[in-house]
């Protein structure tokens, strides 16, 4: 049987990661192009830094609560 060392504080937070396609269909904001471009600078732009963007082989994520957190930085509002 696997056990889990997730503390409480980790267990009550849930991500949520899509696709880029699945991304903007949910967020009409974005486009495909300027989330490609935003994913292609991520190491300039901050959003590595962030955490948002998470890569499993040739797939690309984005993880949205640390993305919408980035947005948010980027206006000088702290989540």
């Amino acid at each position: 049987m696997y056990t889990s060392n997730i503390n409480q504080k980790q267990a009550e937070f849930t991500y949520s990661y899509l696709t880029v396609n699945q991304f903007i269909k949910d967020h009409k904001a974005f486009t495909n192009g300027g989330i490609r471009s935003l994913i292609f600078n991520e190491h300039t732009n901050g959003l590595a830094k962030a955490g948002a963007i998470v890569r499993i082989g040739a797939k690309v994520l984005i993880n949205e609560t640390k993305f919408f957190g980035w947005v948010e930085a980027q206006n000088g509002v702290v989540l």
